[in-house]
This record gives C-alpha cells, sequence and structure tokens, in this order.
C-alpha cells in the first residue's frame, strides 16, 4: 500500500526541511527506500485551499474508478469539464497525482499513485506558548 502523508507545519520549518532535502539529493544521500511521500504545507489555509472537499472528491473518484481522461473524470465527479482540468493540473503541481499520454485519442489519463492519504496538522490555539510557534490564522 502506498500512503500519501501529508502535514502541516510552520514555513520556517518547511524551508529548512526543504533545504535538507535538496542537500541530500545532491550529495546522492536521497534515501526513498522507505518509500514514504510527504507533502508539507506552510499552514492550514494553504492546505484548505490546495485541497478542497471537491478536489478530494476528485482524487477519491480517480483513485477508485481509474478513468482513462480528463473528461471521463469529470463525469465521474458531475463537474464541468474545465473546472476538473484546473484541479487536475493543480494537483499534478502538487505531486498528488500524475497526467499520463495514452488515454483513448491521446487524451491525458488521471492517475493517482496512492492508495491512502494521511494527514497530520499541528494547529496551535495559542501561538508562542513555550513552543515559539507562530499563530494559526483563520
Amino acid at each position: 500500500m502506498t500512503t500519501l502523508h501529508i502535514a502541516v507545519g510552520d514555513r520556517e520549518q518547511l524551508r529548512e526541511d526543504t533545504l535538507q532535502f535538496v542537500q541530500a539529493a545532491e550529495s546522492d544521500g536521497f534515501d526513498d527506500e522507505d518509500g514514504k511521500v510527504t507533502l508539507q504545507f506552510g499552514s492550514y489555509d494553504d492546505l484548505v485551499e490546495s485541497l478542497t472537499p471537491l478536489r478530494l472528491e476528485l482524487i477519491q473518484a480517480i483513485a477508485e474508478h481509474t478513468p482513462e481522461s480528463m473528461r471521463e473524470a469529470a463525469r465521474l465527479v458531475d463537474r464541468d469539464v474545465s473546472d476538473v482540468h484546473s484541479d487536475l493540473k493543480q494537483l499534478e503541481v502538487l505531486g498528488i497525482l500524475e497526467l499520463e499520454e495514452g488515454g483513448p485519442g491521446g487524451a491525458m489519463q488521471p492517475i493517482v499513485p496512492f492508495d491512502r492519504i494521511e494527514m497530520h496538522i499541528d494547529y496551535p490555539l495559542v501561538g508562542g506558548v513555550d513552543d515559539g510557534g507562530t499563530p494559526a490564522s483563520v
């Protein structure tokens, strides 16, 4: 089973983690043996803006039904093709799904390479209390 781990953390920690990842990759010290794929958002607002309920429904429909085209994916969720196309492009940028050529008539086929999504959200209710964190925005 392949799981996408989604985390929300402060922007400074995200920056540091990204720098460490890039340094490890450049020095061939990157270890993807654990098979863990993590997507980290800098804030709760970023997460909510990127993974809307409609996008989550779309991800689930694609994972369950493996549509052969964007148009078929739009039919699965009963949405306009242009809106679904925009969502698919955003989800591809985030790395949540892939768009591959090879559908009927050369259509782009959306593929979700995960069986499950797990989310960890650190949502401090009071900022600056012993952890030096910044208050979460609402």
